[in-house]
């Protein structure tokens, strides 16, 4: 019975260790990352070496973080400042935070010149970042002009693809001011002929109407002159 109840006892004892191994492993996983001066200086460095890759007009920016994440790890691992990793997604706000900042002190700079900026990590993401379009745009075309299309635009063998232009109808040519006068006095002069015929019609049907009643008149007074001479005789 001794031999089974040791057995047993240190059976418990390995289950307890590995099921706190188990919790230390969660508690690392579920541990928030503390952005100490030395992680923030490599995130800065690693973030600002890839700020081309996130500039891409087409890029997935989770991937991208990823990498950032492990290189941050992997420089951390090497001094062994921290157990805890770094996650992709911390890398991302922590940017976002330092780039708010950053853009603040950016305006104050403007404003009021470099010396009036004392943030530890602004110089070197101002030597990056705020570099101006002109600047960028000229770095772009020094890099497109070793490629095939650089040369052909030098060349000018390159012809650009433009929208084709929608078809309009052609403008009606306008009439010169005598042809819209004599145009509007031919229409009176049509409106008075059409008026001159309709007033000749009624006049016609009201004629008409007078000797037919002209020529009842006249029948009546036949056919009473008739009658009397009829009856005298």
């Amino acid at each position: 019975m001794e031999v089974i109840e040791t057995i047993v006892i240190q059976s418990a004892e390995a289950d307890a260790k590995d099921a706190a191994a188990s919790g230390a492993e969660a508690d690392k996983t579920k541990a928030e990352f503390i952005w100490t001066l030395q992680a923030t200086w490599h995130l800065i460095n690693i973030r600002l070496e890839m700020d081309q890759a996130f500039d891409q007009p087409v890029c997935k920016k989770k991937k991208l973080w990823e990498m950032v994440a492990e290189k941050v790890n992997a420089k951390l691992s090497e001094s062994e400042v921290t157990d805890v990793s770094a996650k992709a997604y911390e890398c991302d706000l922590k940017w976002r935070n330092m780039l708010a900042t950053y853009r603040k002190n950016a305006e104050r700079a403007k404003r009021l010149g470099a010396a009036s900026v004392h943030w530890e990590f602004f110089k070197a993401m101002h030597e990056v970042l705020g570099k101006s379009r002109e600047e960028v745009e000229a770095q772009r075309r020094a890099k497109l002009s070793g490629t095939k299309v650089g040369k052909a635009m030098a060349s000018k063998r390159f012809t650009p693809i433009l929208p084709t232009p929608v078809a309009t109808a052609a403008p009606c040519p306008a009439r010169p001011p005598q042809d819209v006068l004599q145009l509007y006095m031919e229409l009176q002069e049509r409106k008075m002929n059409m008026w001159a015929q309709q007033k000749a019609l009624e006049e016609r049907k009201i004629e008409a109407i007078n000797n037919l009643a002209q020529a009842i008149s006249n029948l009546a007074q036949k056919n009473g002159t008739t009658a009397t001479s009829k009856d005298g005789h």
